[in-house]
């Protein structure tokens, strides 16, 4: 399961190059994000993710990334068994998420955070796994910006039975003193790790798995 929550985990969202979820495995990864989302900079279509990730997705955990996706894209996803996760990062409401959840999917359902009232949304969502990132509707995620930090140990304080995963604008400059301000069950990073869209720097992988560990093991 991701994020497992007996561990710290490390998430690399929007790979575009399927050869590179190996090498981002072998630096140290968790789990590497799939984006589905037709619309993003680093879509993967799932015919090419299922033509190339099935030996990966054999001995590691893949993430769907999807956006208000139709149900034609939300079963053949699903019956898949490509993913360990559903990431929804679009206008899914709370019954959407149940109803996935009745099917067996561990789901995760990104929020975007614009204040601290819009933490409240959280308890709405019957799933365990949520991941807070900063507001911005347009790109539903990825955009490289951070939220104000304290609302995530807000949202811990407010939902203790939810894992609070948290993205936006993380880098390896920061994401060591993010870890220790927040204590997230998981840090997720798209942009942060980043050539160009959908093309990771191993190098920036490599020191951003090793800051964000570093920055658990001072707590």
């Amino acid at each position: 399961m991701f994020p497992d929550p007996h561990r710290h985990s490390v998430k690399i969202c929007g790979i575009t190059q399927p050869q590179q979820a190996a090498e981002i495995f072998a630096l140290g990864a968790d789990a590497v994000g799939i984006n589905l989302w037709p619309k993003s900079k680093r879509y993967m279509p799932l015919t090419v993710a299922l033509s190339a990730l099935q030996d990966v997705s054999a001995h590691h955990t893949l993430v769907a990334v999807l956006v208000n996706p139709d149900d034609a894209l939300l079963d053949a996803t699903i019956t898949s068994d490509l993913f360990r996760a559903l990431q929804l990062h679009g206008d899914e409401t709370p019954f959407d998420v149940e109803r996935l959840m009745e099917r067996g999917v561990h789901v995760i359902k990104a929020l975007q955070v614009r204040d601290a009232a819009s933490l409240m949304q959280i308890g709405d969502y019957p799933c365990s796994s949520i991941l807070l990132d900063a507001y911005n509707p347009e790109t539903y995620g990825g955009g490289g910006h951070a939220f104000p930090w304290e609302l995530a140990v807000r949202a811990k304080e407010l939902f203790p039975d939810k894992q609070i995963l948290l993205s936006g604008g993380l880098t390896p400059n920061n994401v060591r003193l993010a870890v220790q301000q927040t204590q997230p069950v998981a840090v997720d990073v798209a942009s942060g790790v980043e050539s160009q869209p959908g093309i990771k720097d191993l190098a920036q992988v490599a020191r951003f798995i090793a800051e964000a560990r570093s920055g658990w093991m001072a707590i």
